[in-house]
């Protein structure tokens, strides 16, 4: 398989897109007006416990509180019960979580690390687990624990990495996770990361001695660096930056870090646009239409709301050779590897309902549900699938820690208010004969005009002249109507002269 990574950076913004064999299958986008903060680590002030929800809301010096949860707020460890016990780490969020007004108290300052982006109207996600990243592990300065990749299945490559680990860290108090990258390197590899990392951790210490709250102690790193840092591996045949002083940086990160893959990373100075070569451009636009087209003639329907994100498969004009369980299954088996990649693709997060085709043979289930799960095996984003119900829906989840790629690129419509729908003319048209009623009620007056939309306007004089001319005998009054160009369909005001 042919994989590649391109940076596209200019002034204010800057994205990284994943192709396999030609085609786009992630894009990530960072704005300079709002970097996320996945990451990034505080010194906060707790502001408000909330007992009933148990969670406190924390002051980090962004626009909204932060969000603190119980069961993400470290505890002192355990003692040890008996001679020769494992250590036991201080605390991960499982078992028996004391009362929140047991765990902080308003006004206590808090070293908090963000794990979920302010998304909506809901402020960040917060937790007091701190987690540092390198290339091949993550440090976990608050937990004496030793955890490796479940991603990493060979079980003889998980004891070479946990003894290797176990030399190098020693007595060492704190506790590391071996990243899926760490597969098959070398000890000097994972001493390096060791190093870099107990260096970074004791800059953060500093940091937080010396910070005020609202302070940020630690920044996760820029998006060009972090995606390569997550996502560049030998099978990455090229990484392709078209700004020049990205390249340099990125130059210098492959080489601290991954030196063996220094001939990936080349400048792209072509004349036209990076994204343009690749068509990733189309392929963003297509990606935040509702409807995807299947090569059968087939197709999904992506449907995100608040709650959770659907997604609909049809068989279109599809009707297949054979019969109509053949028809349904193939159908089910694109869309199956459609929607995995549209999940990386959107960077859709939460709860996930697929919604196939009905299938009588319970192995055409078997095999779509397999399907769907070996499109995902590639996501660098945890998924949970769960069995096919009877209706044919699959539930998932998705891990998510930033907006949609939707909700980054696009805002609710003006029009309708992100409803997806807007009244009919025809609605709108009683709307305003209802409230051209109730105004002569109320009001004293000879005239009555009403400004709505030019298609509106246009019904009320053509369809509904006859209903117009009755409502005025009715009410006794005159009654002119105004197109207004910049009225929605559903504004209208009705005014009295």
């Amino acid at each position: 398989m042919s994989e590649e990574i391109l940076i596209n950076v200019t002034p204010r913004e800057t994205r990284v897109g994943v192709v396999e064999n030609g085609m786009l299958q992630e894009v990530h986008v960072e704005r300079t007006s709002r970097r996320g903060y996945v990451g990034n680590v505080y010194k906060g002030r707790v502001q408000r416990v909330m007992p009933g929800m148990q969670a406190v809301f924390v002051e980090i010096g962004l626009e909204r509180a932060a969000f603190l949860h119980a069961s993400d707020i470290l505890r002192p460890p355990v003692p040890v019960a008996a001679e020769g016990a494992e250590p036991v780490s201080s605390g991960n969020g499982h078992g028996h979580v004391p009362s929140i007004s047991e765990l902080v108290h308003e006004g206590q300052e808090i070293v908090v690390q963000v794990v979920k982006d302010p998304i909506g109207t809901k402020g960040a996600r917060l937790s007091t687990h701190l987690s540092i990243p390198s290339r091949y592990l993550v440090l976990l300065p608050h937990a004496r624990t030793l955890g490796i990749s479940a991603r990493i299945e060979d079980e003889e490559e998980r004891q070479r990495l946990k003894e290797v680990l176990n030399a190098l860290i020693g007595d060492n108090p704190l506790g590391y996770i071996v990243r899926t990258n760490a597969e098959g390197q070398t000890a000097e590899s994972l001493a390096f990361d060791v190093t870099y990392l107990g260096k970074v951790w004791r800059v953060v210490q500093e940091n937080i001695a010396k910070a005020k709250v609202g302070d940020r102690v630690y920044e996760e790193l820029s998006l060009p660096l972090r995606s390569l840092r997550d996502m560049l591996n030998d099978d990455i045949e090229k990484v392709r930056v078209d700004s020049r002083e990205t390249f340099e940086k990125v130059v210098k990160f492959v080489h601290k870090f991954m030196p063996h893959l220094d001939d990936r990373v080349e400048h792209y100075s072509g004349e036209r646009p990076i994204f343009d070569l690749y068509g990733v451009e189309d392929e963003i636009q297509r990606a935040l239409k509702k409807e995807v087209p299947l090569k059968s003639g087939g197709y999904l329907i992506v449907d995100q709301t608040e709650a959770m994100t659907t997604i609909d498969v049809n068989t279109g004009g599809y009707v297949g050779s054979r019969n109509l369980e053949e028809t349904v299954y193939r159908t089910n088996l694109e869309a199956a590897q459609a929607a995995a990649r549209q999940l990386r693709l959107r960077n859709l997060g939460g709860i996930i309902i697929i919604d196939f085709i009905d299938m009588v043979d319970e192995e055409h289930r078997r095999q779509v549900l397999r399907t769907l799960e070996k499109g995902l095996a590639r996501d660098h984003a945890k998924t949970t699938v769960y069995p096919m119900s009877a209706l044919g829906l699959v539930e998932m989840t998705r891990k998510r820690t930033t907006e949609s790629l939707e909700r980054q690129l696009c805002e609710p419509c003006p029009a309708c208010s992100g409803r997806g729908t807007v009244k009919t003319a025809e609605t709108v048209t009683y709307e305003i004969f209802r409230e051209i009623t109730r105004a002569v009620r109320q009001f004293n007056t000879e005239k009555l005009l009403v400004m709505a939309s030019p298609k509106v306007v246009g019904r009320i004089l053509e369809e509904e002249s006859v209903a117009v001319a009755e409502l005025e005998e009715f009410i006794s009054k005159s009654i002119r109507f105004q197109a207004e160009e910049h009225y929605s369909q559903e504004q209208f005001d009705v005014v009295l002269l």
